[in-house]
């Protein structure tokens, strides 16, 4: 059950949503709030178009920003809050960051008339063949060679 507080930080990353779509223009309107310990760590928008680059979404860019403001990779501990539902891409960048829980505001049935979302997770929940951009194994042999060195690394990284 969110608090009041969690609605708080919520607010803001709506007002960011608002702030890049409609103000800045800067890409659609999605905002992000990234919170650990009760304090900000980031709070960013979407600025894809602004960027020319698909994965600036607002969770990926407050992602990034969190983690350099901290010096780490992981976010463990912190909550994102997103002004709406997180896509694939996103919810999978706050995986890896071992970010510990996301409230959103809008939901992709809210904006389905302009962003896929929905159609996205439906492709990726196919069989690989199946799925429109038809991924194909090439090369494993090879590409596992490398995975083996890396795995005998004495301090390899690790994520």
């Amino acid at each position: 059950m969110p608090s009041a507080r969690d609605e708080a930080f919520l607010r803001l990353a709506i007002a960011r949503s608002r702030q890049a779509g409609i103000v800045e223009r800067s890409g659609g309107p999605f905002g992000a709030v990234i919170v650990r310990g009760g304090e900000v760590l980031a709070d960013e928008g979407n600025s894809v178009t602004r960027d020319r680059d698909p994965t600036a979404h607002a969770e990926v860019n407050a992602i990034r920003a969190a983690c350099r403001r901290i010096g780490s990779h992981e976010l463990a501990g912190a909550t994102l809050y997103a002004s709406s539902e997180c896509c694939p891409m996103c919810y999978a960048a706050a995986r890896w960051a071992r970010i510990g829980k996301i409230f959103y505001a809008a939901a992709w049935s809210d904006y389905a008339d302009l962003f896929d979302d929905r159609d996205i997770h439906a492709d990726l929940v196919k069989p690989l063949p199946e799925r429109r951009l038809a991924p194909e194994r090439v090369l494993a042999g090879e590409a596992w060679e490398v995975w083996d060195e890396f795995r005998r690394l004495p301090d390899g990284a690790r994520y």
